[in-house]
């Protein structure tokens, strides 16, 4: 692990070197032995918990990274739910997540406010994750430890609004009293650097580390992640206000008809939408269907490499970066 670059307030809450963070990939893609990697390198990285219906597989996941780790803190991905089963069921996973001394949640999808409680008395930090200021507004109130905001080049759910990640990263800051950390289209340490100077606190990248060896997803789809340029990128499901940038293979195309054709019944869109087919893609390697999560910023995915490597580039290259900025601040 390379010695620290940066001091913020996110890498004191969290106990970690690198202002950087992982965040979770789809349900199983970011699991146990991904997560260690990232925070063997020095960052923080979240267990989908999405990924692990079986309580017992669930826990064995986390008790898996702890011992990856040797002890160290990691994180754990929560899609807060409005349905009755998905609510029973992200409960359950709240005991598991406290029981097992997590570090840390990063949240998602509605408000956090009603696990706050089991959160704060576990001892748990949540960094819960928006898409635009009001919601990052909203959510320091309720009393969160961080916020990540997402930009328009978030590869997922990058929200209805289409506010760019230089926009979040200059205004959030300013607008809440808890740490920040921005995400979407991040993949470089000049990225990295720059967003710590607009006042931000951390990083998240997702799309980029879809090229780590550690990730179990076949070796064919991290290929075609490392020929891509970044234009393969497509917002679809505009229909059901449910936008999510994703690979523009046959399931975006046919949910792209459906969006210009008008469709709001998301009966329509089942069939292309399923996560098993995103699931099998990942497994075989074949992404011409499901909803693939990308980014434009693939284009920084160069090559398939360990987590470290990686993580080691974008540190070199912040380091260049505030060198630059130091020669013309004294050319000034």
């Amino acid at each position: 692990m390379r010695s620290p670059l940066f001091k913020t307030p996110i890498t004191e809450m969290l106990g970690i070197a690198h202002p950087i963070l992982c965040g979770g990939m789809g349900p199983g893609v970011s699991d146990a032995d991904y997560v260690a990697a990232v925070v063997n390198a020095g960052g923080m990285g979240f267990i989908v918990a999405a990924g692990f219906a079986d309580p017992d597989e669930f826990r064995e996941q986390l008790r898996r990274c702890k011992q990856l780790t040797a002890g160290k803190g990691f994180g754990v991905n929560l899609y807060l739910s409005r349905q009755a089963q998905g609510l029973e069921r992200m409960h359950e996973q709240l005991a598991i997540v406290a029981e097992e001394g997590v570090l840390c949640v990063e949240t998602s999808g509605a408000s956090p406010e009603g696990i706050l409680p089991i959160l704060r008395e576990a001892g748990i930090k949540v960094l819960h994750k928006v898409a635009a200021a009001r919601y990052a507004r909203s959510a320091a109130r309720l009393g969160v430890d961080a916020v990540i905001v997402v930009g328009n080049d978030c590869g997922g759910h990058p929200g209805v609004y289409g506010i760019s990640s230089m926009v979040q990263a200059a205004q959030v800051p300013n607008e809440v009293s808890v740490p920040v950390v921005i995400g979407g289209g991040i993949g470089t340490g000049r990225q990295l650097a720059a967003t710590l100077t607009m006042g931000a606190d951390a990083v998240l990248m997702g799309s980029r580390m879809l090229v780590a060896e550690e990730l179990w997803i076949h070796r064919n789809y991290k290929d075609l992640l490392v020929r891509s340029d970044g234009t393969e990128s497509v917002i679809v499901k505009t229909g059901l206000r449910d936008h999510h940038r994703v690979y523009n293979n046959q399931s975006a195309k046919a949910v792209a008809a459906l969006d210009a054709a008008g469709a709001s019944d998301f009966e329509q869109y089942r069939t292309h939408v399923m996560g098993s087919l995103s699931t099998q893609a990942y497994q075989t390697g074949d992404s011409a269907l499901g909803m693939l999560d990308f980014g434009p910023s693939v284009v920084f995915a160069d090559a398939v490499k360990p987590v470290e490597a990686i993580f080691d580039e974008i540190l070199d290259d912040a380091k260049n970066a505030l060198q630059r900025l130091g020669q013309l601040h004294d050319a000034a």
